[in-house]
């Protein structure tokens, strides 16, 4: 069925488990480049993730992408997921970084611009998506609807501790991530703003 079928008031942890887990699994393929979306422990689970891609060689160029200063942090997301990186020994020549974006259609309009001034845009063949598993639904939709049809896209979860796929119905903190980001995906489809989806 498709996921525009759906309806919030519907959802059971069944539901909401396929909706957010199916499908996400990472193809092993090589990337033009690794695009990590920033949130407020990205450092914590999202820069370990893409730092073991490209050091496994699957792309030798990393985008951080996001503007909102996290925790009062004075620095926007983006530039301390750098800062950490190059403190872990990636070169600064190897990193892009996107610091005007708020929310996930943002982290891709704005990476567009940084993805064209870096490779051409027409270059850009497949880019390695790092983002927490429960996010990477509702982020491979909005970048099927937001980025140009020729790129395609490695899906790389980045696991957390409280929201994997056989958790996150376990604790308060998981079902209020799993049931807010489900009924997002849904209001999303429903309001036309990203592409509809399919159930397994």
């Amino acid at each position: 069925m498709n996921i525009s079928e759906l309806r919030s008031e519907d959802l059971t942890d069944e539901l909401m488990t396929k909706l957010l887990y199916s499908d996400i699994n990472d193809d092993l393929l090589k990337g033009d480049c690794i695009m990590v979306f920033g949130s407020s422990k990205a450092v914590q689970y999202r820069l370990p993730k893409a730092l073991q891609l490209y050091h496994e060689g699957r792309a030798n160029k990393i985008l951080f992408s996001g503007g909102v200063a996290w925790n009062g942090n004075s620095l926007p997301e983006a530039i301390v997921l750098k800062n950490k990186a190059i403190e872990l020994g990636i070169p600064e020549t190897d990193i892009l970084v996107e610091t005007l974006s708020t929310n996930t259609k943002e982290n891709i309009l704005a990476s567009l611009l940084v993805l064209d001034r870096f490779f051409d845009l027409h270059k850009v063949k497949r880019l390695l998506i790092v983002t927490a598993s429960y996010h990477m639904q509702r982020t491979h939709l909005t970048l099927k609807t937001y980025m140009p049809s020729w790129i395609e896209f490695s899906l790389c979860p980045a696991e957390d501790q409280s929201t994997k796929k056989e958790n996150w119905f376990l604790n308060v903190h998981g079902r209020k991530r799993v049931t807010e980001e489900s009924r997002k995906i849904i209001r999303y489809i429903k309001e036309g703003a990203i592409v509809d989806g399919t159930l397994p």
